[in-house]
């Protein structure tokens, strides 16, 4: 069969990859393909081959600036590059983007095809900037939600400069690669054959990590700002909702955005956000990003607040200072700083992170494939991860330290219907075991003190979360668990300084509360303001 001619799905003994709706979305956005494309393939007789070779040959019958050619050399097999006609590629799968990764897949063949990628200008000269040379690989899953977000920025930056490349690298599809590098947590990238990051990393997190100089640049690039009238810290739901608000005032808002949407990025499927039916957490973040950036809001990336300097008496300037060293001067002060998953905080938890104790079932449960796992709490997420994991793992044990599980009565019947399930209750976990390379079992503590072992390859751990409130010891009114005490108008313990969402003693952490306690932070602080003498 000639290079560039499509298969028909019977010669390749499966069915077309691709719905009729999503070939006519993909054909109008190759309509405007301004540099002929190649899907470079390096392949072998496997099935998986057969299903790589099937789906570029339907991506290339939609449009005529993209063919495919099999003449790839590349190790890895199956594998492929998109590269354009008249240069090397830079852009190369050895996976089958489908599920999570399939955006990744379209916006590469239309930044390799000439769309450039949406970056500020000064990111994107930084990029352009680089020296040296950068070979990526980045391992995934095509079930982790938060992996598209690390190929999304390697694979914009290897489109921006040659100097840069990305391979994404399916862990199911190389297990024996995975299994060498004892890889047990996605993302995972390598940078030149070294481990570089792990978790969800984007272009500015990046470029923190091979520019040494970029947090002084960025310091010096803030420390001309003007006061904000608002200034929001944290870009979840309420930290987004705070700054539309405060910007639809006419107010002059910025906005301490570490990364867009918080924990809802670590959130797989949303059912209960008022009047949309579903959606995932990736979609949701990415919307409350777009909606945020149609305001005049000046938005302050990839940054993290070190300290709050409060001001003396109403109406002075509040200081924040961000871990880059600069430092910014507000009016009124919003903490919208959200909340992370609580630890285990038992010995070997730390040591075995992404070798054995994992928190993401989506991102990291196809590792556990017919393995023997436990899932740490009983709450509605504990047993929910435990519902998943039964169908990939061999058995699941769950582990709740109190005497009944707290999830809803409909998880728990669904839960104990699973013939690989077993439940724990009164159950303490004391001690992560491992043999220094992975993780190989749980001490666990029963309700009489007897402590037992509990033979399992993986435990995910799902206790809750904790606010991200410990920078601000010392300074505002908190509770014993860290959350910041606000009144009903989200106001704090300090004038001017007001907070909102998961990071405060609002009850009931949920995405729709968060937005409105957000919303009415930002119109309290708008009242606080017009208030003010003089």
């Amino acid at each position: 069969m000639r290079p560039g001619n499509r298969p028909t799905s019977l010669e390749y003994g499966i069915l077309p990859m691709l719905q009729d709706t999503i070939k006519s979305q993909l054909k109008d956005h190759f309509a405007n393909l301004a540099h002929p494309i190649v899907l470079e393939a390096s392949l072998d007789d496997s099935a998986p081959a057969r299903d790589m070779a099937a789906l570029l040959h339907e991506i290339a019958a939609l449009s005529g600036k993209i063919r495919v050619s099999t003449d790839g050399v590349a190790s890895r097999r199956p594998s492929f590059v998109i590269r354009r006609e008249d240069a090397a590629g830079s852009v190369a799968f050895a996976a089958i983007p489908m599920g999570h990764e399939f955006t990744s897949l379209v916006l590469a063949l239309l930044q390799v095809g000439g769309h450039a990628p949406k970056l500020p200008d000064d990111v994107t000269a930084q990029i352009r900037s680089l020296s040296g040379t950068y070979r990526f690989e980045t391992y995934v899953s095509l079930s982790c939600q938060n992996c598209p977000d690390v190929v999304q920025a390697l694979n914009a930056m290897s489109v921006l400069n040659p100097n840069i490349s990305n391979i994404t690298i399916d862990g199911a599809l190389y297990q024996r690669e995975v299994e060498d590098k004892n890889i047990m947590s996605v993302p995972q990238v390598y940078l030149n054959g070294q481990p570089f990051g792990s978790g969800r990393m984007g272009v500015a997190e990046i470029l923190a990590k091979l520019d040494a100089d970029a947090p002084k640049r960025i310091a010096e690039r803030l420390k001309d700002l003007a006061p904000f009238d608002i200034l929001v810290v944290g870009a979840g739901p309420a930290g987004s909702a705070a700054a539309v608000y405060a910007a639809r005032k006419g107010l002059r808002t910025g906005l301490i955005a570490e990364r867009f949407g918080g924990q809802v990025m670590d959130t797989a499927g949303i059912e209960n956000f008022i009047s949309v039916r579903e959606t995932e957490g990736p979609k949701l973040a990415a919307a409350l990003e777009a909606h945020v950036r149609q305001y005049d809001v000046e938005v302050i990336s990839a940054q993290r607040v070190r300290e709050l300097h409060a001001a003396a008496q109403p109406g002075a300037l509040h200081h924040v200072v961000l871990e880059s060293g600069a430092s910014l001067r507000a009016r009124t002060i919003i903490l919208a700083t959200g909340a992370h998953w609580r630890h285990l905080n038992v010995p070997g938890e730390e040591e075995y992170r992404t070798r054995g104790v994992a928190y993401c079932p989506h991102c990291d449960g196809p590792f556990f494939k017919g393995k023997p796992v436990a899932v740490a709490g009983g709450g509605n997420s504990g047993v929910e991860a435990a519902i998943d994991l039964a169908g990939i793992s061999s058995h699941v044990t769950l582990l709740e330290r109190d005497p009944a599980l707290r999830a809803d009565r409909l998880l728990q019947d669904k839960l104990r219907s699973l013939s690989n399930v077993s439940i724990m209750t009164n159950a303490v976990i004391t001690k992560v075991e491992g043999n220094g390379t992975k993780m190989t079992g749980l001490t666990v503590q029963d309700g009489s003190g007897t402590a037992r072992y509990l033979d399992v390859d993986g435990v995910f751990v799902q206790i809750g979360l904790l606010p991200n409130t410990d920078w601000l010891r010392g300074t505002i009114e908190r509770t014993a668990f860290g959350e910041i005490i606000v009144d009903g108008r989200g106001m704090t313990s300090i004038p001017g300084i007001f907070a909102a969402g998961d990071a405060t003693t609002t009850p009931y952490k949920q995405i729709v509360i968060a937005i409105g306690d957000g919303a009415k932070a930002a119109l309290a602080a708008f009242d606080y303001l017009i208030r003010l003498p003089g």
